[in-house]
């Protein structure tokens, strides 16, 4: 049994790190997230080196205790004590792709998926490559399939204040069946402001992935008798 990580583990370890890495800081970055190729090999990479010091650490203290039986009880070696370090660690830098905004949290799933990649990167760094490959996949199937597979109805709610009445709420209902919006639900309320008549719908919608909310906050805004047009949390 070789007591030591050879120059041949530490190619292989680090090249399977940058493939595995790469993939999934390629779906990532495809998808316009915060942490792209570069920071899931990195952060894997990195996981992987401490891994493999861990891994040579252990490995020095089992020789030194056979060269030297009389310091055995005195030399420990606590396998589990660095990658405890990247463990914890990992999650001051997945806190940094999250973000956190008015009417949303965007960054949790790549802010999970670095947590994944450094779990790799310590799989691939203590030579347990099939742990690391199997579990790359499912990583991999989750953030490029799942979402494909199990579809999952989100709803955002707008809020609309205006005037005219009747021809700006058809002004509305026809934006929505123009851009295939579908309405969950709807709630109506009217108030007076300065002798005007102020209607306000606020509309919890669904739209279709080629839409961004921002878009129909600005197609909308541009409607004449328009006095508001805004997202709001549910």
């Amino acid at each position: 049994m070789k007591l030591t990580v050879t120059t041949l583990d530490i190619i292989i370890r680090l090249f399977a790190a940058v493939l595995i890495a790469g993939l999934i800081g390629y779906d990532r970055q495809h998808k316009n997230h915060p942490a792209g190729i570069r920071t899931h090999i990195l952060v894997c990479v990195g996981a992987c080196v401490i891994a493999m010091i861990q891994q040579e650490i252990g490995f020095q203290a089992i020789t030194f205790a056979k060269a030297y039986p009389q310091f055995s009880g005195v030399v420990r070696a606590d396998e589990a004590r660095l990658i405890a370090q990247v463990v914890s660690g990992i999650g001051f830098l997945g806190a940094g792709t999250i973000v956190i905004t008015r009417h949303a949290v965007t960054g949790l799933t790549t802010a999970a998926s670095l947590w994944a990649t450094a779990g790799l990167g310590l799989a691939i760094g203590m030579g347990y490559y099939r742990i690391a490959f199997f579990s790359a996949v499912v990583v991999l199937l989750v953030l490029i399939f799942l979402k494909k597979v199990i579809r999952v109805h989100t709803y955002k709610r707008i809020e609309i204040k205006y005037t005219n009445k009747g021809a700006t709420k058809k002004v509305i209902t026809d934006y929505f069946k123009k851009k295939k919006i579908h309405v969950a639900g709807v709630s109506f309320k009217a108030e007076t402001v300065k002798g005007e008549k102020i209607y306000t719908n606020i509309y919890a919608i669904e739209v279709p992935k080629n839409i961004d909310y921002t878009d129909i906050v600005e197609d909308l805004s541009q409607y004449d008798h328009m006095y508001q047009v805004r997202l709001v949390n549910i």
